[in-house]
């Protein structure tokens, strides 16, 4: 992908990762002011390359209403692209590299080829601006709101103090400007980054360094599992935030508005449920549950395991998800009596009518652990049973019962109405 744009762009190789692979970057731009960015330094945070990407296409365009815009960057800025620092972490979808260091805590000692690659980087182009790219957990909202933090910003601190100096300053009114745009699109749904000192992380260093640098993490868009449309709102915000630096537009802005941009917080989840009746000691307990459901990557695709984050009173919590248990108690699933076949031998409806009898789980002979299915049931291939429990930590798969018959299925954290069940994306694998 790289090699298609060396026409319009200066490519070079700067050096290799652990496992030999190449580690480029794009320079473009003939202006007096430097600026780099850097994507995918964790190797499963990839929605800022893929935004990187389509700025490079839109750099490389003519003959459109852009031009304007081009020629400004293209006068005023020399910019250097590295679109990948962690390859092997990406190849293997994998957050750290393959010394299972995480880079982002690497810019000190400096152990990995990686880290030694963008602090020379750093170091040789001295750029006054940097981006630091990366992709955030989904469960983070914008604090005392429901709403997903699905971008969120900082301007680094360079010191245990946070204090603000003009390299900083600079990166703070640059994010107001970006902000900005983001307003008028999500609005409400972007979230400022914890700025506690971190004295071994790059974006830190840099700042410290003397880079006005600007931190992005992409979050969660409900809706949006692959972050297409959050792509899209990073290549809004990098070429928004550009085009301030080229015109010098970030100096309207003060640092003010900067710290008035709400802080993150963690109170997302995928599924709550309230007031769920659990009986213990002879005596039922209403309760709530938060459960999340996480990604995790397998070859062809990826599953989720769900989990119970939390319980008690979770009125703190928001989720997409709500459901008023009030009038339904906890009661457990169990394993088909018949082993199957395989996988094929069950369809969504024969597993909803299964799940009707009480039936959660279903074994099956063929199938190795890991393979994945959209079935609404819990499917047993290397284990016989599996836990139906409603603690905190626990996965969630349950029943919940009103007047003693079966109303709603929790398989692996996904809501099922037995008597109106929906067509869901359900993402799991054989155990």
């Amino acid at each position: 992908m790289i090699q298609k744009h060396a026409s319009q762009f200066e490519t070079q190789v700067l050096g290799n990762s652990i496992d030999g692979r190449s580690i480029s970057s794009l320079d473009w731009g003939n202006g007096e002011t430097k600026v780099m960015l850097w994507s995918q330094m964790h190797g499963n945070e990839s929605t800022a390359t893929m935004a990187l990407f389509d700025l490079f296409n839109f750099l490389e365009g003519s003959g459109d209403e852009y031009e304007e815009i081009r020629n400004t960057l293209r006068s005023n800025l020399n910019i250097k692209f590295i679109p990948m620092i962690n390859p092997d972490g990406a190849e293997a979808f994998k957050r750290r590299n393959s010394l299972d260091i995480d880079l982002n805590r690497d810019a000190i000692s400096q152990i990995s080829p990686e880290a030694i690659i963008l602090k020379n980087a750093r170091d040789d182009f001295e750029p006054e601006f940097g981006f630091n790219l990366h992709d955030q957990q989904v469960y983070y909202n914008v604090e005392g709101t429901d709403k997903q933090a699905t971008i969120s910003v900082l301007a680094p601190a360079y010191n245990v103090a946070t204090d603000v100096n003009e390299v900083r300053k600079r990166a703070m009114q640059t994010i107001v400007g970006m902000n900005k745009v983001l307003q008028q699109v999500v609005p409400g749904q972007v979230g400022k980054y914890d700025d506690a000192f971190e004295p071994r992380a790059f974006g830190d260093n840099i700042q410290k360094w003397g880079t006005s640098t600007i931190l992005i993490e992409s979050g969660g868009y409900w809706g949006d599992p692959d972050k297409q449309y959050i792509r899209q709102l990073n290549f809004m915000i990098i070429l928004d935030a550009l085009y301030q630096i080229a015109t010098k537009g970030y100096e309207q802005y003060t640092t003010e508005e900067y710290f008035a941009i709400p802080d993150n917080d963690s109170k997302l989840a995928d599924l709550m449920i309230n007031e769920m009746l659990v009986e213990v000691g002879g005596k039922k307990y209403p309760i709530d549950l938060i459960i999340r459901r996480r990604e995790s990557e397998v070859p062809g695709g990826y599953y989720v395991s769900g989990s119970i984050e939390d319980l008690g009173d979770m009125q703190v919590y928001y989720a997409p998800e709500v459901f008023d248990a009030s009038e339904f108690e906890f009661e457990e699933g169990k394993v088909y009596e018949s082993t199957l076949e395989d996988i094929g031998s069950l369809d969504f409806k024969q597993a909803i009518d299964l799940l009707k009898q009480g039936y959660l789980a279903v074994k099956v002979k063929n199938g190795a652990s890991k393979d994945l299915h959209s079935l609404p049931i819990l499917v047993l291939k290397s284990v016989d049973s599996f836990p139906s429990v409603w603690t905190t930590g626990s996965a969630p798969n349950f029943y919940l019962a009103k007047d003693g018959e079966l109303k709603y299925a929790i398989v692996n954290g996904y809501l099922i109405d037995l008597e109106n069940p929906k067509q869901q994306d359900f993402k799991q694998r054989i155990y």
